[in-house]
């Protein structure tokens, strides 16, 4: 199953696409002119592929790209939707090892999202849920912020995420969310084990009923004057903290 193109841009995307997916690239826009090393290397990878290749002036991909940080290069890719929830319980049936997940509530910030997937990636996040309504998916933008970990971390988007929740708990999975009021300290709480780590909106947190389907609420202790901090930085805070204990 395949989704419809989108133009995908910037060298670190565009490499994870042609390392990952190359039979989904169609198309390809490259600076004329530019001649440094990286570029070129890129430029010889995507030559090999039989999509069609457009030199074009930087004017025309800025044009192409909303005026996008482009880096001289642009593709088509008709990369692997986001997976629903009897993809992501497929998954989980097959795992040998206890699930570590992420899901996040609503977060519709496509910077947001490409940050949670590269900090997911790098802490072995066996799946990101998030839910189809009111947040963001798989973007051009969240392409390019997650430097190929859209490629690498599987993307769940479900209708119903308390539903999907509750599932997760029958599942024997621990649900941790993210909440700044909470009692219990983000390093009091027991992240080993079956795990989900829940993470709330930018701006409101974590809904209601999200926040009910949760065995446990945390908070990062703050030392300094901010109250709360960036929900992609967060994200990093809690899945790191996990991966120690998971390690140790």
């Amino acid at each position: 199953m395949s989704s419809r193109p989108q133009i995908i841009f910037g060298l670190h995307a565009v490499r994870a696409a042609l390392k990952y997916d190359p039979g989904r690239v169609s198309e390809v826009w490259l600076e004329r002119g530019r001649r440094d090393a990286r570029f070129q290397q890129l430029v010889q990878a995507l030559q090999s592929l039989s999509a069609t290749v457009h030199r074009v002036s930087r004017q025309e991909l800025d044009q192409l790209t909303g005026g996008s940080a482009h880096q001289g290069v642009a593709i088509a890719y008709s990369g692997q939707p986001p997976q629903g929830e009897d993809e992501l319980h497929a998954l989980l049936d097959g795992l040998t090892e206890p699930p570590f997940l992420l899901v996040l509530d609503q977060v519709q910030d496509p910077h947001n999202l490409g940050a949670c997937l590269r900090s997911a990636d790098a802490a072995g996040i066996h799946a990101l849920i998030a839910p189809r309504d009111n947040a963001v998916g798989l973007t051009p933008t969240v392409h390019k912020v997650a430097s190929g970990a859209a490629g690498t971390v599987p993307f769940f988007q479900v209708t119903n995420l308390a539903r999907v929740l509750r599932g997760l708990r029958e599942r024997g999975i621990w649900l941790v969310g993210a909440a700044g009021e909470a009692e219990t300290s983000l390093y009091q709480a027991d992240l080993t084990g079956p795990l989900a780590l829940v993470m709330g909106a930018e701006d409101t947190g974590l809904r209601r009923l999200t926040r009910e389907h949760c065995d446990l609420l945390v908070r990062i202790p703050m030392q300094g004057q901010v109250e709360s901090l960036n929900v992609s930085v967060a994200t990093g805070v809690l899945l790191f903290e996990a991966v120690r204990q998971r390690l140790g």
